[in-house]
């Protein structure tokens, strides 16, 4: 902790972070976005997590870490399945790597959150075997980043602060 904020030393490392803000202001959700050619959680902290240890980092890789979403806001579930924010966040994950150059994200996450990712249209790639870590089990994923996953994810009423034309692109892409 740092002044109230929990940090680390990928944060030293200019991380982007997304936030999904709502009507009235409230942070309701973010992630932490992070190029991967540099240091990365998945090598540093989880190699385990990976089938050969290593991280096969390419220029067009962000590695997502710090997802979280505040479900005690308004419940917004999407066909009741998932948490809205939750599709919002995805979808201004995916728009944002797509603006920045990037076309695939690396994480660390729990089997919990791969089927979230699975019944949200957009499922990841295991990266290794799931790892008991703590009192949770984890799993190293790829997830493409491109047109056809914003659209699985992107709830009807996404807002974007790029341009309209951006966005209509993404929508439209094949």
């Amino acid at each position: 902790m740092e002044n109230g904020e929990e940090r680390d030393q990928y944060d030293d490392l200019r991380p982007s972070y997304i936030l999904a803000v709502t009507a009235s202001g409230q942070v309701a959700g973010c992630c932490r976005l992070l190029p991967a050619v540099g240091p990365t959680m998945l090598e540093r902290t989880f190699p385990q997590l990976l089938a050969s240890g290593s991280l096969d980092a390419h220029a067009a890789m962000v590695e997502s870490s710090r997802f979280c979403v505040d479900t005690t806001l308004a419940s917004d579930r999407a066909g009741g399945l998932l948490h809205e924010t939750t599709l919002f966040l995805f979808a201004g994950i995916i728009e944002w790597s797509m603006a920045n150059g990037y076309n695939e994200l690396v994480t660390a996450t729990d089997l919990r959150f791969e089927r979230i990712l699975k019944r949200a249209g957009w499922p990841m790639q295991r990266l290794g075997e799931p790892v008991r870590i703590g009192n949770t089990t984890a799993i190293a994923g790829a997830l493409p980043i491109d047109a056809a996953s914003f659209r699985n994810v992107c709830p009807a009423h996404y807002r974007s602060e790029f341009s309209a034309d951006a966005l209509a692109t993404l929508r439209s892409a094949a």
